[in-house]
């Protein structure tokens, strides 16, 4: 695995290269959307030789990439659907992330899938049948079964020692499955724009979009409110459920994917995840997810969107009411609203199709060329497979622009911080940091062995240090205090301790700029 080009950005980074675009630079591309698909999309075209600037209204993964059930799936849901080609895909992407070009994100994760007393043998035989078929698919994938063992039967006693806090009156066992997990979605987006400066591409927050066609983008610097009209040779619409707003011939039926944040502590899960059916629905789940620092996300709902999407979205009542109370049929303490402490909600930019519920529209993804713009928009689609989705839509501009450019490359490249999984265990830092910045964690621990009280807590009983939010500003783009709170470090998750954060980061990240100066 070899390293890639190191890169900062930086608000001093942003103000030139914004200034070059204005003052007339035309890049071959223009990609629209700081997400996980317009972020992969830049450096799907860096990494080709071409020239591209990407311009996100807001911060990188201010949507929906942030709000994930930060899972790298294998495909279980699409071949349950009847989505071979998807879950194929989905698995072979998977392996990619995991051992290739973000190791140091990823992590195996052990789903436990309880039987009770109670449980049809139908539906236990059903989902014993397709977890041998996603084992299927991650052999076919290569993933080694070192990495995620296969599928295997459980049981009581090893049950509750996997998730203590399990109901045990007529626990009969369960079956054990392995998937991918990201440590953080927002910080994956991340870690594919800062590859992607380091080939060349300017990446540009707080530039909002106000109207495309195939070579020109009028935008708006946020920051100033001055307007700019900015030209390339093609355009490519990334925005996610917003597409519409930009390309009005986009059509979608964007659903809501709900989650809480819990306590571990109350919740009794320990390093597996906890896979609830949801009663009357066959091969659909409420999973309790667990996360390092001691969280646990509670999700998911897949409810249709009312209305136009929100920047961001809120969890609403009922979708608290439901997550909590299918949890609660299998654990040995019902949860309440008591032990939230946050809630998040992604949108999911599905292709409107006729009829049906959005939890059956398909996952795929769409390359669609607009025909009275000419722009180039890409939607739909996982997380987990957003390299294709970014590779396609670069093939589709790199045709509508009669551009030459070589086949997509992003398969091989590492994203910044990447290693195999046995040099990551030989990095001199922290293992959390590790975890979060890959080969790059000695240099955040450097911070606060050169300066002791970066080397400091944010808060009492918080992990995340004063170096982590200079590090942000310094070489992740972090402009401002949501920057870090919410993207960088996610302690905005939990809005408690986002507010006992707030004036030591805001301090921060104002020393952080002003020396940027």
């Amino acid at each position: 695995m070899t390293a890639v080009i190191h890169a900062s950005l930086t608000a001093r980074r942003r103000v030139r290269e914004l200034d070059a675009l204005a003052s007339g630079e035309q890049p071959d591309l223009i990609v629209v959307g700081g997400g996980v698909t317009g972020a992969g999309v830049a450096l799907d075209a860096a990494a080709r030789g071409l020239s591209v600037a990407l311009l996100e209204a807001h911060d990188l993964a201010f949507g929906t990439s942030r709000f994930s059930s930060k899972l790298v799936h294998g495909g279980l849901r699409y071949l349950a659907h009847g989505h071979v080609r998807l879950a194929r895909e989905s698995a072979i992407e998977r392996d990619i992330l995991m051992r290739r070009t973000a190791p140091h994100l990823t992590r195996p994760m052990g789903q436990l899938f309880p039987r009770y007393a109670s449980t049809s043998p139908r539906d236990h035989a059903l989902t014993a049948t397709g977890l041998a078929a996603g084992d299927a698919l991650r052999r076919l994938a290569r993933t080694p079964s070192s990495l995620l063992p296969r599928p295997r039967t459980v049981q009581a006693a090893e049950a509750l020692a996997l998730v203590p806090g399990l109901r045990e009156t007529g626990l009969r066992g369960g079956l054990l499955a392995f998937d991918g997990a990201l440590t953080d979605d927002a910080r994956l987006v991340i870690a594919l724009a800062r590859t992607a400066a380091g080939l060349g591409a300017r990446i540009l927050t707080r530039v909002r979009a106000l109207e495309v066609t195939a070579h020109r983008v009028r935008a708006r610097d946020e920051l100033t409110g001055e307007e700019i009209e900015l030209r390339a040779r093609q355009v490519i619409n990334a925005a996610g459920v917003w597409s519409g707003g930009l390309v009005p011939s986009v059509r979608l039926r964007p659903s809501r994917g709900s989650h809480l944040v819990l306590d571990a502590r109350s919740t009794g899960i320990g390093e597996a995840a906890l896979m609830v059916p949801v009663p009357g629905e066959l091969n659909r789940f409420v999973f309790l997810l667990p996360q390092p620092g001691g969280t646990v996300y509670l999700g998911l709902t897949d409810e249709p969107l009312d209305g136009e999407a929100d920047d961001v979205t809120e969890v609403p009542d009922t979708d608290v009411d439901f997550l909590l109370d299918v949890a609660s049929r299998v654990l040995d303490v019902a949860l309440t609203r008591d032990d939230v402490r946050g809630s998040f909600a992604g949108l999911r930019p599905l292709l409107d199709t006729p009829g049906g519920r959005t939890a059956d529209l398909s996952r795929e993804h769409a390359v669609l060329t607009d025909a009275s713009t000419g722009v180039v928009t890409v939607v739909g689609g996982k997380l987990t497979t957003y390299r294709v989705m970014a590779a396609d839509a670069v093939d589709a501009a790199v045709s509508a622009a009669g551009l030459a450019a070589p086949a997509s490359r992003t398969a091989r490249l590492p994203l910044v911080g990447a290693a195999s999984r046995a040099a990551l265990t030989t990095v001199d830092a922290p293992r959390r940091l590790v975890g979060k910045y890959g080969t790059e964690a000695p240099r955040v621990a450097a911070l606060g062995d050169v300066d002791p009280e970066l080397a400091r807590p944010l808060f009492e009983g918080c992990a995340t240090t004063a170096a982590e939010v200079v590090w942000a500003v310094r070489h992740e783009g972090a402009l401002d205090v949501e920057d870090v709170l919410q993207r960088r470090t996610r302690i905005g998750l939990v809005p408690e301790d986002a507010e006992a954060a707030r004036p030591v980061v805001a301090d921060l990240v104002e020393r952080s700029l002003r020396g940027l100066d």
